[in-house]
């Protein structure tokens, strides 16, 4: 059994990523195996918490997976640690959109029956606090919220007034941190900025916010409560369930899949290339801000998401992986790209030429598109056959034009009806973020066709 905490809040922007990584970087340093997840499709929340804890971040997505796969992925991710942390989404209850509690930090807490803390941002407030933590403590029954940590708080004085207004509410006070302002971790359009674009940086952030909590938290009590969560039933998950290796004579025995990484692509789920591994393939990383050819024998190719319009200069100016990528996709050699990937593979992006196997055109756009998506695959390809259901999530700001092949990738149906992505040859081309341990077939048929003669 793995001791565990669900690290919620009120509201966005209370300090979850702070008191979560700050928890993770301080258990580590003290000896234990930290195991770091985060609820929703958060990708760049795990970097932080691969930082603290030196291993992957993963994600723990009721809508993407369902809810009978969090426990099985949260066990498959904790497997041999001492202790896992989950960082919340959004306010507490806040789920996806119109479906209840679905996908939201409550649910996931009562999906792997573990200890609720709840981190207030008590900046404005003194006796409402206590008001505050009860309504959140007794809204569900079945999500324990068994402590609170008072976060921007003011000063000693402050402290003891929120303390005092706590005695009464039952829920027991683990932790209070002053307000730090030095401690910072930059954002931009789509959020926090990636581990990757900073890692120099993010080190001392992390190491920061450690110390923090060491001097303001409970740990030893905080340790207490994770190791009162009861036993969970799930078996965990395996990405080897249900392989069957491709047949001899089909190709080399382990294809090539390389998968882009580096500061332009950090968005991916771990469990992506565990499958992919499973399935048969040697996954090697590259970087198409550096590496000017793809890797030797590169059978595969998936690029996922990331910002390259951030940096959408320098992929320009590496011409040589630029026409690398193009000539593999001619070669009829599978291709999946996501969200990022799809501006990469487009003809220009903000004016930029990029690699121009599609015939679309990629900009920055004002327009911010975010949340779940229910999806059918309405051309057959490399990914998935014509009406496999998948689901997945948008989260970017910029637009291609057209939004569409003349072979659509999927074919869109909640909360909005519309066809998106390109379905060309073997390259499979989307904004959607699809996590693939919901439907492992994906990497199995993606192999599958890398390994074809």
């Amino acid at each position: 059994m793995v001791a565990r905490l669900v690290i919620a809040a009120p509201s966005s922007g209370s300090g979850k990523t702070t008191v979560a990584t700050g928890l993770m970087a301080a258990f580590t340093a003290a000896g234990l195996a930290v195991s770091p997840h985060k609820v929703g499709p958060d990708y760049i929340d795990p970097g932080y918490h691969a930082l603290a804890t030196g291993r992957p971040g993963r994600n723990l997505d009721a809508y993407l997976c369902g809810p009978d796969l969090v426990a099985p992925l949260f066990a498959h991710g904790a497997a041999g640690c001492d202790l896992a942390v989950v960082e919340g989404v959004m306010g507490m209850y806040d789920g996806a959109a119109g479906q209840g509690e679905l996908a939201s930090t409550a649910h996931v807490a009562k999906l792997l029956r573990a200890p609720v803390v709840l981190v207030v941002d008590a900046s404005s407030q003194s006796r409402s606090v206590a008001a505050l933590v009860h309504g959140f403590a007794s809204w569900d029954p079945e999500v324990r919220v068994a402590g609170v940590i008072l976060n921007k708080v003011g000063s000693d004085r402050h402290e003891a007034l929120l303390r005092e207004a706590l005695d009464e509410s039952g829920v027991p006070v683990l932790g209070a941190l002053r307000r730090a302002p030095q401690v910072h971790a930059p954002s931009r359009h789509l959020g926090l900025v990636p581990v990757a674009e900073r890692q120099a940086e993010a080190v001392e952030s992390v190491t920061s916010l450690a110390a923090r909590v060491r001097e303001g938290c409970d740990l030893d009590g905080l340790l207490a409560l994770a190791r009162s969560a009861p036993p969970l039933p799930d078996e965990a998950w395996d990405p080897r369930t249900g392989f069957t290796a491709p047949p001899e004579g089909r190709g080399p025995a382990k294809p090539v899949v390389a998968v882009a990484g580096g500061a332009a692509f950090t968005f991916s789920y771990a469990e992506h290339a565990e499958l992919l591994t499973a399935a048969g393939a040697e996954v090697v990383t590259f970087d198409p801000l550096h590496d000017e050819q793809l890797p030797a024998g590169t059978a595969g190719l998936v690029i996922g998401g990331g910002f390259p319009e951030v940096y959408a200069p320098e992929l320009s100016a590496n011409e040589p992986l630029r026409k690398a990528v193009a000539e593999l996709a001619l070669s009829g050699a599978p291709v999946a790209a996501e969200c990022a990937g799809l501006l990469y593979l487009s003809r220009e992006l903000d004016g930029k030429p990029m690699c121009g196997v599609l015939d679309a055109k990629a900009r920055m756009s004002e327009r911010l598109t975010l949340g779940y998506r229910e999806a059918v695959a309405v051309s057959d390809s490399v990914l998935a056959a014509t009406g496999t259901r998948m689901r997945g999530h948008e989260f970017h700001r910029t637009a291609v034009e057209p939004g569409a092949g003349p072979a659509p990738a999927w074919g869109l149906h909640r909360p909005e009806r519309r066809v998106e992505g390109f379905v060309q040859g073997n390259v499979h081309a989307s904004y959607l973020h699809t996590h693939w341990a919901a439907e492992p077939g994906v990497a199995h048929r993606f192999v599958g066709r890398c390994a074809a003669p």
